[in-house]
């Protein structure tokens, strides 16, 4: 039988390293690999899905999402981030992932390119990749952030995009307000996009987070219920810019996905109006933890700074030691780790593990490495 003739673009990628990671781990180890938190959804956003199942709000909805939830959206983006976006300029999506996809493919043909941070989130590199673009890679300064004259040194005449992640993954960097405003500036000086992932928003220990929206309007502001709310398996996200901008994303949304799960929509409309306690009390956790699990690792010889916000720590290996190698040691002994380069080729040198954890999973886990390493 005659072998099925693949897209290039689709051959091209790999399975994400992460997922490499967890799938090839037993069943016992400690996993620092998957980036979720661990607690459960508060009771009254379940209590929101219960009552919307048992009220048969089980059809589609409005391509775009429910008008309360947009318009829930759009007041969270005054209160909290600091700028205006109107409820008919809210696209509610299937994850941040979506949120992403739909950005990209409006944005990014054959040929463009798009400045990523390397190391930097790993669908990020991918969903260009498959639209065809291509990626310009950011390096990032000795705080593991991207530099505003990095980005300026790097824009050419095909640049559409640049993608920035604060409080980011992998490296839990924080971007300064200047940063953001120096980003938002130079994306209003060069004719280009600035897609903004702030799925970390509410997790800083160190700083502040910074919406560049409210700088400028070339910002394509993507966000989630998933990681604010412990929401992951939800699957709901969001997407905020501009009517021009959101009149291109609403036609790629409405084939790849029609609309956004209706019981997951009542159930984030809950999670967004509702109280902030849960989410406060998930950041004192992971503040905890990240002090305990950068202390222990310095402790046992792997140099890391300690990251100003999400759940991630991205410590240096060995001097001499490949990333790759390290994991490798740690998964075949019970402690799941990602190697930096699961994130781009300047992530060689550093492994990430997550926090999102608890406190006896990650005392294990440095007890583990300590004697491995």
């Amino acid at each position: 039988m005659a072998s099925p003739k693949f897209a290039q673009r689709v051959l091209d990628i790999d399975i994400s390293g992460i997922r490499k990671m967890f799938e090839a781990a037993g069943s016992d180890a400690v996993n620092l690999g998957l980036g979720q938190p661990d607690f459960d959804t508060s009771e009254h956003i379940k209590q929101a899905a219960i009552e919307a199942i048992n009220d048969g709000f089980t059809a589609y909805t409005y391509g775009a999402g429910i008008q309360e939830l947009r318009q829930a959206i759009s007041s969270k983006f005054k209160r909290e981030n600091s700028f205006d976006v109107a409820p008919e300029e809210v696209i509610v999506t299937s994850g941040a992932s979506e949120a992403l996809e739909i950005a990209i493919a409006s944005l990014v043909g054959p040929g463009d390119e798009v400045m990523i941070a390397n190391p930097g989130f790993v669908s990020y590199n991918a969903l260009v990749e498959l639209m065809g673009g291509k990626v310009s890679s950011l390096p990032l300064g000795d705080d593991l952030t991207i530099r505003p004259e990095d980005v300026v040194e790097r824009i050419t005449p095909k640049t559409k995009a640049l993608i920035v992640n604060s409080p980011a993954n992998p490296t839990g960097a924080v971007q300064s307000k200047s940063d953001m405003k120096a980003f938002a500036e130079i994306a209003d000086d060069q004719g280009i996009a600035l897609i903004s992932d702030e799925v970390y928003e509410h997790f800083i220990y160190e700083g502040e987070h910074i919406s560049p929206a409210r700088y400028s309007d070339n910002v394509v502001t993507v966000n989630a219920v998933s990681k604010t709310y412990s929401m992951t398996g939800w699957r709901l996200g969001y997407v905020a810019a501009r009517s021009e901008y959101t009149e291109q994303m609403i036609k790629v949304h409405q084939y790849v996905q029609a609309c956004a799960n209706s019981i997951a929509q009542k159930a984030a409309l809950a999670a967004i109006e509702g109280p902030m306690d849960s989410v406060f009390a998930m950041r004192d956790e992971f503040k905890a933890r990240r002090d305990m699990l950068v202390d222990g690792l310095n402790s046992i010889g792997l140099n890391c700074a300690s990251p100003k916000g999400a759940f991630y720590a991205f410590p240096e290996v060995p001097e001499g030691s490949k990333s790759g190698e390290i994991a490798g040691k740690l998964i075949s002994n019970g402690v799941i780790v990602v190697p930096g380069t699961a994130f781009g080729d300047l992530g060689d040198g550093y492994i990430r593990l997550s926090y999102a954890s608890s406190m006896e999973n990650l005392k294990n886990a440095l007890d583990i490495m300590k004697k491995v390493l």
